[in-house]
């Protein structure tokens, strides 16, 4: 028995590791389930142009204390060190420590700084743009796959009608109630549904490798997905949309930010009218690393006014006071845009609504029609003709549907996106 148990024991290991094997191979095929909301926080995770506008954020941040930093003293070392073969030869080491301090620069470190301010208040807002558009775009894919999807469902309902279509003309052809051509006729147009099928499974393979794409994950991931292509009601008027969209788009902030810095640019500008003041000092020691007590030093107040520039300083502001009509105009013309933009996503979106009641109508009437062309083909009261316009008719009002369905859907997306919702 001892003998029996250790050969019994190697083929029960085998054949529990060759289990376990089996189903870690189904676990890495299935495909990867994902909800809407979890396709787009892979997006927000994974997107290149988010992480972009992060680093222009920090760029940003880095230019604003760069800018602040021009208000505070500095302090800087110099050494030199001689030597000399003529006359004697030998060596000096000369050194220098320098102090400076700008107390006043008529305004232009000031404008600078504001300029600073409103350029990162600019790239902060543009990560919110970022996540703003790579949550559409994840959306939009997102139901490109769904919309493929139905497409496929419907075309192979209308193969399955044809099929069993067919049969039922064979059969009736054996038993010589209708002519051949009836059996060709109903060949021709199954074979016609089999095509649309196989494109329609290639657009849902496109649609789901654009998804993947989008997400920046391996584009040949196999994915399913949860949701369904859903008719939620929007419950905002098209005057409270635009008001939250001026409200909320970072864009618009990002105008008003440009027209602020514009403003500062006239600031600094101007400064070349008033005078400068700034403090300093210096000391400086000969052959010595470190100074010793008799080394000299002296500080010093300075201030300067150019009087005269021959009309640059003048320049200088007219050019900065373009820069904030234009700045101001771009400003409009963003407001304009998102107005329209929300306007456009509204309009579409109600559009699409309309015609969902309408193809939902057709597809009901559409099926019944089939069923009543298929019951006369049986009893002889029917054509094959009447039969295959019925199916095709149905596969239509059907992609009327989903098409219908789809437009809404990404409609309320862009709705979504043009009144600036806030993305997390």
């Amino acid at each position: 028995m001892p003998g029996k148990k250790n050969l019994l024991k190697p083929a029960v290991t085998a054949l529990t590791t060759g289990v376990l094997l089996l189903n870690s191979a189904a676990v890495f095929a299935a495909p990867t389930m994902l909800s809407l909301d979890e396709s787009v926080a892979i997006t927000l995770k994974n997107s290149s142009a988010i992480k972009i506008a992060d680093a222009d954020k920090e760029k940003a941040a880095w230019g604003r204390k760069e800018a602040e930093a021009g208000k505070m003293p500095t302090l800087s070392l110099g050494s030199t060190y001689n030597l000399n073969q003529s006359g004697g030869g030998g060596s000096h080491l000369n050194n220098s420590l320098r102090f400076s301090w700008p107390l006043y620069t008529g305004g232009k470190l000031e404008g600078q700084i504001e300029q600073a301010k409103q350029s990162q208040k600019i790239a902060d807002l543009g990560v919110d743009k970022a996540k703003q558009q790579a949550k559409l775009d994840a959306t939009i894919a997102y139901y490109d796959v769904l919309e493929a999807r139905s497409i496929v469902e419907t075309n192979q309902a209308a193969v399955s009608n044809l099929e069993a279509h067919l049969k039922n003309v064979q059969a009736q052809y054996g038993a010589g109630v209708v002519a051949k051509s009836d059996v060709l006729r109903s060949e021709v147009e199954l074979s016609n549904a089999e095509q649309n099928l196989i494109k329609a499974k290639n657009s849902y393979d496109l649609a789901v490798a654009n998804l993947n794409n989008i997400m920046n994950i391996d584009i040949g991931t196999e994915v399913a997905l949860k949701d369904e292509l859903r008719h939620d009601k929007y419950d905002k008027s098209l005057e409270e949309s635009i008001a939250l969209a001026l409200k909320n788009r970072p864009e618009i902030a990002q105008a008003q930010a440009g027209v602020d810095s514009a403003n500062a640019a006239v600031k600094v500008a101007a400064g070349g009218k008033l005078p400068t003041v700034s403090l300093g000092g210096s000391t400086g020691w000969s052959d010595s690393v470190l100074p010793d007590s008799n080394n000299n030093w002296s500080m010093s107040l300075t201030a300067s006014w150019n009087v005269f520039d021959a009309g640059v300083t003048n320049a200088k502001i007219k050019q900065a006071d373009t820069t904030v009509t234009k700045a101001a105009e771009q400003y409009e013309q963003t407001k304009d845009n998102i107005e329209l933009e929300v306007r456009q996503a509204y309009l579409s979106m109600q559009e699409a609504d309309k015609r969902l009641a309408t193809t939902e109508m057709a597809v009901n009437k559409a099926e019944e029609d089939l069923y009543i062309a298929q019951e006369k083909y049986k009893a002889g009261a029917g054509t094959n003709l009447d039969v295959i316009d019925a199916n095709l008719s149905l596969t239509q009002a059907k992609t009327n549907h989903i098409q219908a369905l789809y437009d809404y859907n990404v409609s309320m997306a862009k709705l979504d996106k043009a009144i600036g919702t806030q993305v997390n």
